[in-house]
Formats: structure tokens, sequence, C-alpha cells
């Protein structure tokens, strides 16, 4: 099958599945765990890939056969309801296989698992907290259209409006592959709702993106470099919050990753989410840390203000949405704070496949 000028080989990916599947009979295949995982991943990847071509394929199918009836059909009116539903089979296929186009984009062993993310308000005091609240709603939209599942952990609402900070968990099939992609600052310029003489304001706000990890991969975490507080739970009540006594914040010492977790009723439970979160942000430490590129985790997300940018969404005097990474832009803005992130991902993945691609050269 061609999809934008590329070739997908599927009984090439089913003989690729088929020998990685073999590789996970050997009795030495967990004796590098994290190869293994690696493997494991990529099959999870692939079988997603081909499961897809299949769903086209029956949908291309029953395309077929509505044409062949409405070619035999005689009255006008069903004819035309024919054609319609066949259109609509079409469309489906057509949005199934820009879906492969981009899972074919992930490369990276983490993309298909479940996805932390965190909201923090950055320069612009209430402005910058209904901001957050904006970005909070936006993403809850895109996941929701993707029938990602998600839960909040932790919601700490801005002094006067909006909200200061806001962790939460997305579940679902390659969560972390297109979420990566929104990582960084995030910059808003409008006319303040807050000001009363009307003037144009500009606002800041930053989202952290890391991959949920499995419990087999280990991370060196000592008892000594946690520091660990519990406090009374805060936000907007039963919307998104219990007011309980069990809140739990841990901070790791060395690294000064604070995490925090206030969904549960039990300190326990809290405690054990913000210990897994805790996990997964100091996997991508290390690993970024291994690999020099400390920048691409902290140090390139930078200061939450002026200059560090990944991302505007101008709504005066004119509306557009920019990515400053690829250039990407829309008029839409209302639909973008809706929900409408994918042609931003799929520029995105893109632009890093390519750029990885002449790395590899």
């Amino acid at each position: 099958m061609r999809i934008s000028g590329c070739v997908f080989d599927v009984d090439g990916l089913i003989h690729r599945i088929n020998e990685m599947e073999a590789k996970t009979m050997a009795p030495d295949f967990w004796n590098n765990k994290n190869e293994a995982r690696e493997i494991l991943s990529k099959i999870n990847a692939d079988k997603n890939i081909v499961n897809s071509f299949n769903e086209i394929s029956l949908l291309l199918q029953d395309a077929e056969v509505m044409i062949d009836l409405a070619a035999t059909e005689t009255d006008p009116v069903q004819q035309s309801s024919i054609m319609k539903e066949t259109a609509d089979i079409l469309s489906r296929a057509d949005k199934m296989t820009n879906e492969i186009e981009i899972k074919a984009l992930f490369n990276e062993p983490m993309d298909i698992n479940n996805a932390f993310l965190t909201l923090h308000a950055g320069a612009g005091g209430t402005e910058a907290c209904d901001w957050v609240d904006m970005l909070f709603r936006m993403y809850m939209r895109y996941c929701e259209n993707r029938l990602f599942k998600t839960r909040i952990l932790e919601y700490q609402p801005g002094e006067e409006a909006g909200i200061k900070s806001v962790a939460f968990y997305v579940e679902g099939p390659f969560a972390y592959g297109y979420l990566k992609c929104e990582r960084g600052v995030h910059r808003l310029v409008r006319i303040s709702p807050f000001d009363a003489n009307k003037r144009r304001h500009t606002s800041f706000a930053a989202l952290d993106v890391v991959a949920e990890i499995s419990e087999d991969i280990e991370i060196d975490i000592k008892e000594n470099d946690l520091k660990i507080d519990t406090y009374r739970s805060s936000g907007a009540g039963g919307q998104h919050v219990n007011k309980t006594d069990s809140a739990v914040r841990i901070t790791h010492i060395p690294t000064g990753i604070v995490v925090a977790c206030q969904a549960e009723r039990s300190q326990h439970k809290n405690k054990a989410i913000a210990m897994n979160l805790l996990r997964a942000q100091l996997y991508e430490f290390y690993r970024d840390q291994k690999k020099k590129e400390m920048e691409r985790f902290y140090s390139k997300k930078g200061e939450i203000a002026w200059g560090n940018q990944i991302r505007s969404y101008v709504l005066q005097p004119y509306t557009m949405v920019k990515d400053h990474r690829t250039g990407e832009e829309t008029s839409n803005a209302t639909a973008v704070l809706d929900g409408a992130l994918e042609q931003f991902v799929a520029a995105y993945l893109k632009k890093a496949a390519k750029e990885k691609a002449l790395t590899n050269k």
C-alpha cells in the first residue's frame, strides 16, 4: 500500500513480527532486559500497524460491495443514500490511512506507552493560570478525540482564577508517541479578560511529558534521597480531586524533581502513583543525561517565558497558531484550542524522522 509517497510492505511487517516473536522464545531472551523490552515494544507497534491495515482492507471491501449495490439500484433516492454511506466508509478508511502514516514515524521504544503530563503556569500571573486552564482543556479534548483515557493526579488552582499546575495520566496506544510532540513552552497572545482596559497580554505555560515505564525497569531510587510530604488536597472539589489529608508530594533531592498525587483518598495509593510518576521522570532524566542531551527534556524547554516557546497561539489582533519548530501554522485557533492538534503532531514527527534519517547517514 502506498501512503503519501511511501510504500508500506504489510507482508514484510508480518515477516518481521514473526522473526521478533521467534527471538522471544529463546531461553536467553531476558538476559538483556533493555534489548528484550525494545523487541517487545517493536512487536506491539508493528502489530498495531498490521491490524490497522486489516481494518482498512475490510473497509475497502465494504465500499466495493456498496458501489456494486449502487450500480444495480434503480431508485435514485436509494442510490444516493448508498453512495453517501460509501463516501462515509471511504472517509473512515482515509482517516485510518493517515493514522498509519503517523504510526510509522514512531521510532522510540517508549512511543507505544501511556504517558504522564504536567502543565505549569509561567510568566503572566493570573493570565498564565488561565492559560494553563485553556491548555488543560485542549489536551483533555485531544485525548477524548483519540479515545485515550485520562486521570487527574494532582491539581493546584490559581490564586484568583485558572490553574497553577495540573498533572494527569493518559492511557492509550501510542499515548506517549503522540503527546511527546507537545513538550515545551506554549505562548498565548490575547486581549486579557482580566484587564479592565482591554489591553493585549502575553502569557506562558509549560508542558512536561514522560512515558510510563514498566515495573521491571530498574531505577535506582534511594530512600534517603526522597523528601516525602503529605498535605490536604486542593482544587475544584469533586470535579477534579478529593479534599482529604491524603495528598502526597515527593521530592527527589539529587535531581530536584518534584512529583505529587492527590487523586486517591488513600495516602498509600497516592504515594504509589507518585512513585510511579517519579520513576518515569527519573528514567527520562537519566536517559537524557546518558545521551548528553539534557536540553531535550529540561534545558531546551528553558524558562517558562519569552523566547523559549515551541508554539504561539495568537487570538488578537488576528488569529493564528504557529509551531516554531516546524513552521506549521493555522488560522483556526478555535479548533486547535478545542483539541485539533493532528497537523502539529504530524509535522513534528515528520521533521524528527527526517532529522534522524540525516543523522544516521
